[in-house]
């Protein structure tokens, strides 16, 4: 009894001063909840498309140069890299938002609803956060005011990463989370551990979901480019119509998840998003353009898919007497949690959001730029909730849609965790 009597009374200051910091991180959190609202609102108002997040750069840059933070801009074009260096030395953990919106009309009724045009591809277009990224931004914003008053108890270095193009760069350029890495956005200081997360509008607010391992897929663009031979649509058999040919290319398409891969394996998908061709009802034009997306939780797979893509398209056309070129675009790799780090981190999050709000998730077949960052470091990804309480899972509007929609109360329970996971990270390493 003596024995164990010594060993709390040696431990109960370590006790303390743990319980001490989470006690500080809930009542700061809570404090910022409605500044980070507030930025939510103005960055979910003012979308700008990949490569083109200049306002956004500045607004979040101007905040970190605010708390004091060592800032870099225009990094990766029009990202922006914020340090913040603890009062004891320790590892480096990186924490991630991206920024950009998507060629989207929004259709929501909320007040701060985005009324955004732009030209995009030729062709003007709303602009939106129908992927939630204002959210993801307005958290890490918090995160770093949070942090920067912890400072003092911080073991480490934090390094805060706000990322452009997560949708993918416009044709022709560069960017994302692939050029960050290549301009050193992981060097000095060193990154040791890197953590992302991702709202929902499937999962409840004030849940939590993950996945060791393989969480997200990889994903490949594609155009198809077909050339055919113009003819009036009276007489079709004096032209080579790439109409006709596009659209059996396109339920050809459909065959290769369904009948060419293992799917007891993993899952798989080739999606047509873009199917332009003509300009009026009686001519049969020379071209047409189709561009889709290819998801795989299996590099294997995957490069299955690219094989039967080629000879599928190749064959289709010619079988149309048309021709057919297929372009495939340079492939995000599959989005892995670290197996160690995700022991670690669950952890986290179960403390923070409660054991029967933290879900261990299955694998999903949207892709995440993520994946460079933790292709490098060990990564941590995870997805929080945002779809109101009371609504069933199915309701919640699909992302990359004009009804996507988050509730604003998801935003607190994603700066707890992401401030939480970085003190335990750099405590316990």
């Amino acid at each position: 009894m003596r024995t164990l009597l010594i060993l709390i009374v040696l431990l109960s200051p370590n006790i303390s001063m743990s319980n001490n910091i989470y006690k500080k991180i809930e009542i700061l959190s809570i404090e910022i909840e409605k500044e980070v609202i507030k930025w939510r609102h103005h960055i979910h108002k003012n979308p700008e498309l990949s490569n083109r997040e200049y306002q956004t750069a500045e607004y979040v840059s101007k905040h970190l140069v605010g708390l004091g933070l060592e800032v870099k801009n225009n990094i990766a074009h029009t990202g922006v890299v914020a340090v913040l260096y603890g009062n004891k030395p320790g590892k480096t953990v990186a924490l991630r938002a991206d920024m950009d919106a998507l060629p989207v009309v929004e259709r929501v009724n909320i007040p701060f609803a985005s009324k955004v045009k732009t030209i995009y591809k030729d062709i003007e277009v709303g602009v939106m956060h129908a992927c939630g990224h204002d959210t993801h931004v307005a958290i890490l914003m918090g995160v770093a005011s949070v942090l920067s008053e912890l400072k003092n108890e911080i073991k480490g270095t934090v390094k805060f990463i706000f990322q452009p193009a997560e949708e993918g760069p416009p044709e022709g350029e560069d960017g994302g989370a692939e050029l960050m890495v290549k301009e050193g956005v992981l060097k000095n200081p060193n990154v040791d551990a890197i953590f992302g997360l991702h709202i929902s509008s499937n999962l409840p607010v004030n849940k939590v979901a993950y996945k060791p391992g393989g969480v997200l897929a990889s994903a490949t663009s594609f155009e198809i480019k077909i050339k055919g031979r113009q003819a009036h649509g009276s007489a079709p058999w004096a032209g080579a119509d790439p109409i006709v040919a596009g659209a059996q290319i396109i339920n050809n398409l459909q065959t290769i998840v369904s009948r060419s891969l293992d799917l007891t394996k993993e899952a798989a998908v080739v999606t047509i998003g873009r199917f332009e061709s003509g300009i009026r009802s009686n001519i049969i034009p020379e071209t047409a353009y189709l561009e889709g997306t290819i998801r795989a939780l299996d590099y294997e797979m995957r490069d299955k898919i690219y094989t039967r893509l080629e000879t599928i398209v190749v064959n289709t056309a010619k079988s149309n007497g048309v021709e057919a070129k297929l372009i495939l675009g340079n492939p995000y790799p599959i989005t892995f949690n670290n197996l160690e780090l995700t022991e670690q981190m669950k952890n986290t999050l179960i403390r923070v959001a409660g054991k029967e709000n933290t879900i261990l998730a299955r694998a999903s077949t949207g892709a995440e730029d993520f994946s460079y960052f933790a292709n490098e470091v060990p990564g941590f990804f995870y997805r929080l909730g945002g779809m109101p309480i009371g609504e069933h899972p199915n309701k919640g509007y699909s992302h990359h849609t004009p009804d996507f929609y988050v509730d604003d109360d998801g935003l607190l329970l994603g700066i707890k965790t992401m401030t939480t996971l970085a003190i335990d990270y750099l405590k316990s390493n």
